[in-house]
């Protein structure tokens, strides 16, 4: 039974008082964060894909997929409240399902917050190229993308894609206080360009194009929905950042609901008008459709707007993300499950600079030599993973553990969690056959590590636990 031992969440408290991190971040901090992580390849990139299997139908696609979302959010948020330490849903399982389940969801975050940082790092790349393209300055073709990722062109590795990573990995390991201020003006600058797009965009619309609504059906609806759900992952980063808010009881919960509840209206309205403006059949090869909807419109001044927010957008993205999957490093390092020195806090920044560095160079390479349709399904695979996760875990919280403070509850109980548990089932049986394969690959590899290493090195083991 040593293999569901759990953390006693009075110690995870204590523990989390005294880290060496530094408390400086807000709940408008938490809502831009969270913010930071949602907007960007998913609709500034993955929208025309979405398109494409939905039709016009894809604004129910994103309302589906962020229903799912919206139901795994409230449990988030109540374990945020409750247990504000960082690690996520990692930390979260600990507590509530014990070691073995902890430590494949945290290796499976490494997954999803790893894989998203290099997707991500690629739609950047491509959006980067293209603007740059627009003040006559092109890249040698072998150093623009992924090896055997552009049919018939020679390539050898996406260049800007590792830059913008390794770039990224800098700020993150200078220090939270100046990775929140960079994040938060850049946040406000691309929901301005998103604001922009629809406020243009919105007079261009010629209803005609959204008949028909649903050209492939209920299918394409929810094919297209498992395939957006990457667009709202993010909003779990969030609670990474516990041991580094002011007050995470109460601002926790503010930034996950809040800002997953802005991106889903935004959402939503950029894909109506972008589908009402161009039909949808001519999204087919096109990696920036929000920009193609403005030239289609013959607003060819905004869509350079659009680039520069969708570069800007997907930047936050990797920022965030890499801030995340630090913190899980950093509290399974703390675990005993990972190497000591992946949890070392650096004197001057504060930050777990070992960690991040290690997973800046590791996933810069995978920016560069890995394409993106290849990355984009494997995330999504993860996060559903860990979103059912966190329903199963709320329910046992409840049963084991009713007398502990709570700044939020989530609503519901026991509804909402198997809503959300149903939600991502449904969506993970609509991913492809490989990815399943590729996931439970990933999975096996992380049991072998933990009977290897992270089993006999845990802190729980070595106390008697």
């Amino acid at each position: 039974m040593s293999l569901f031992r759990t953390k006693d969440i009075d110690a995870m408290l204590a523990v989390a008082c005294d880290d060496g991190l530094r408390k400086v971040l807000g709940p408008i901090d938490l809502v831009m964060m969270g913010i930071g992580a949602i907007i960007g390849t998913g609709i500034f990139v993955l929208t025309g894909t979405g398109a494409l299997t939905a039709g016009p139908a894809l604004t129910v696609s994103f309302v589906i997929a962020a229903l799912a979302c919206g139901f795994a959010a409230l449990c988030y948020a109540e374990f945020a409240s409750a247990i504000p330490v960082s690690g996520s849903i990692y930390t979260y399982s600990y507590a509530t399902l014990g070691e073995i389940v902890a430590w494949m969801i945290g290796w499976d975050l490494l997954l999803e917050y790893g894989l998203a940082t290099s997707a991500v790092s690629v739609g950047w790349s491509g959006y980067f190229q293209s603007l740059m393209a627009g003040f006559g300055l092109k890249l040698p073709a072998a150093l623009t993308a992924a090896p055997g990722s552009v049919p018939g062109v020679q390539t050898l590795l996406n260049l800007p894609a590792c830059l913008i990573m390794l770039a990224i990995t800098w700020v993150v390991s200078y220090g939270v206080r100046e990775s929140t201020r960079i994040n938060n003006l850049m946040v406000a600058v691309k929901i301005g360009v998103v604001l922009l797009f629809i406020a243009v965009g919105v007079w261009h619309v010629q209803p005609a194009n959204w008949r028909p609504f649903a050209p492939f059906g209920f299918s394409g609806i929810f094919n297209a929905a498992a395939l957006v759900f990457f667009a709202f992952i993010g909003f779990d980063a969030v609670t990474s950042a516990a041991e580094e808010v002011r007050n995470p009881r109460r601002d926790l919960p503010v930034g996950i609901i809040g800002s997953l509840a802005v991106c889903t209206v935004l959402y939503v309205t950029v894909a109506a008008i972008m589908t009402g403006i161009v039909p949808f059949a001519k999204f087919a090869g096109v990696d920036h459709p929000v920009s193609l909807a403005l030239q289609f419109a013959g607003e060819n001044w905004v869509a350079g707007f659009v680039d520069l927010g969708a570069i800007l957008g997907m930047t936050t993205v990797i920022l965030v993300m890499t801030y995340g999957q630090t913190r899980v490093i950093f509290a399974m390092s703390r675990d005993g499950l990972l190497p000591e020195r992946l949890s070392s806090v650096h004197p001057v920044h504060a930050t777990p600079y070992f960690a991040t560095w290690t997973v800046g160079i590791v996933f810069a390479a995978i920016a560069a030599f890995v394409p993106l349709n290849v990355l984009a399904e494997l995330i999504n695979i993860g996060t559903l993973a860990a979103f059912t996760l966190i329903s199963v875990a709320v329910l046992v919280l409840r049963k084991t553990r009713p007398e502990l403070p709570r700044a939020f509850r989530c609503p519901g109980v026991p509804v909402v969690p198997l809503l959300s548990v149903g939600f991502c089932l449904f969506l993970m049986a609509h991913l492809q056959a490989l990815t399943w394969i590729a996931f439970l690959v990933w999975l096996v590899v992380g049991l072998v590590i933990y009977f290897g290493y992270a089993r006999r090195n845990a802190v729980l083991h070595n106390h008697g636990g």
